[in-house]
């Protein structure tokens, strides 16, 4: 029987792992090996607060691209929901840790399934991947401890997953570190990573938050101080000071490349987009839309931007397209909004050079665009800069291990790991591997849109039909107001 491991248990690890089941008509064994966040809903999805909502509407949150109305469906059935009207079902932004249990449910149905005559037989493992090497079976996934196996027929030995083919699905990386005149790491008055505890670090009523970074995740933490009435002084600190922006009802709009725009590069993109921004401005619309009629061809269009290109819009154009392409519900933008006009929040623009803790607080010393040096002083201070942005100095060992041994590589911008067509992973040699496969964030370099749900669901249906030899199926089109929200 073939094994194939994937080791990541987020949202396109256990995408995968359902979609082998669906799609499988032989028997296939699949184990999960996962650690660090909750199985089935990784990062985004583990959150247990209710104020933490999803950015996309309910409509578009499917998690099978070949059924688009599958989460809906699903919200239908749960009995919270059973009053809301369908309109307002579909545009709802759900609380994520309810996708969560969306998610994590289609993989109980995996792990357990009721029906005997499943072929294929899924176990989760929860473990430390640590190397890939070679093996009689094709690949060999070592393990940090050798831990306990749930699920049915797990194939290992000792502290390893023997394989034919091994999935890596590990979805972001961890934040970036910066330096510190001290170490930081067993400061309680540091949080290197907003995904642990720090609320039971959280300083009293009067006390200030430095948060650094201005994206997602300080909105999260925000909100939830918000929500707990925190009363005290919140400074989100940020290379550019921008702040993810709203969604909004827009229009229709023409899909306005050229049938030349692969071969255009990034400044004859940049003038065509420019001339449309203008153009919505001068109809009273938002030029976001411009930008979102860009995402069915965003990957394809990236992928076509020579290596200068693609750093130019890197170090120029990057964090502009961030907060426009990744928006926030409109109520959570409200209580962002709220935020700064009553005070609590405040925003300043400057690069972290170094953090330097004291007896009292730690100052976090940052520097302007002209070059004025400022420091702002914390209770407590929380790391929200998101993944870190080198792939080769992530300092996981998996990771370090296979970029050392050359298995694999990262790409060309060194942003993840260097794939081929069908997400193979290529060696340090340039050699497609027949057995090792990446999906998620980890194609950030290749692809650039790879964190959304809309692009990770079709890359764990694609790299399911990959691995089971299948062509690929007919997928509807996704929701087109989806653009124009």
């Amino acid at each position: 029987m073939t094994t194939i491991a994937i080791v990541g248990g987020g949202f396109s690890g256990t995408m995968a792992a359902v979609n082998l089941v669906r799609l499988s008509d032989h028997p296939v064994r699949v184990a999960i090996i996962n650690s660090g966040r909750p199985l089935g809903r990784g990062t985004a999805y583990g959150t247990t607060r209710a104020e933490h909502l999803l950015n996309v509407a309910a409509r578009n949150m499917s998690a099978l691209p070949d059924m688009p109305s599958h989460f809906v469906d699903w919200l239908r059935s749960r009995h919270d929901f059973r009053s809301v009207p369908d309109v307002e079902l579909r545009e709802m932004f759900a609380p994520r840790r309810v996708y969560g249990d969306y998610v994590r449910g289609l993989l109980e149905t995996c792990l357990h399934p009721i029906d005997a005559r499943c072929q294929v037989t899924v176990s989760s493992i929860d473990d430390e991947a640590v190397d890939i090497a070679a093996s009689d079976s094709g690949l060999s996934v070592l393990l940090k401890d050798g831990t306990a196996v749930e699920g049915r027929n797990c194939c290992r030995c000792g502290t390893a997953v023997d394989a034919e083919q091994v999935v890596l699905a590990t979805g972001n990386q961890p934040p970036g570190s910066f330096p510190a005149t001290s170490p930081l790491r067993h400061d309680p008055r540091y949080r290197s990573d907003p995904w642990d505890d720090w609320l039971s670090r959280l300083p009293p009523p009067g006390g200030k938050v430095v948060l650094l970074g201005a994206g997602l995740t300080m909105v999260d933490i925000v909100l939830t101080l918000a929500e707990i009435g925190w009363d005290g002084q919140i400074v989100a600190v940020s290379r550019h000071g921008m702040l993810p922006k709203s969604r909004f009802r827009g229009i229709a709009y023409e899909d306005y490349l050229p049938a030349d725009a692969d071969s255009l590069g990034l400044s004859g993109l940049r003038t065509i987009v420019q001339q449309h921004c203008e153009r919505l401005k001068q109809m009273s619309q938002n030029s976001a839309i411009a930008i979102d009629k860009l995402r069915p061809h965003t990957q394809r269009l990236w992928r076509n931007l020579s290596t200068e290109d693609k750093k130019e819009f890197l170090k120029h154009d990057a964090a502009a397209w961030n907060v426009t392409r990744h928006r926030i519900a409109v109520s959570i933008h409200n209580k962002v909004t709220d935020a700064l006009d009553a005070g609590r929040l405040k925003v300043v623009a400057g690069t972290i050079e170094s953090m330097v803790p004291d007896e009292q607080q730690i100052d976090v010393v940052l520097r302007s665009g002209d070059g004025t040096e400022l420091i702002q002083s914390g209770d407590l201070v929380i790391n929200c800069t998101g993944p870190q942005s080198r792939f080769s100095q992530i300092g996981l060992p998996l990771f370090d291990n296979l970029l050392s041994t050359g298995i694999a590589n990262s790409d060309e911008l060194d942003l993840g790991i260097q794939v081929g067509d069908d997400f193979a992973v290529i060696d340090k040699d340039g050699n497609t591997s027949s057995g090792l496969y990446a999906i998620g964030p980890l194609l950030k370099g290749s692809l650039w849109e790879t964190t959304a749900v809309p692009e990770l669901r079709g890359q764990a249906m694609r790299v399911a039909e990959v691995l089971l030899r299948r062509e690929p199926a007919a997928v509807p089109e996704a929701d087109v107001i989806e653009y124009y929200i």
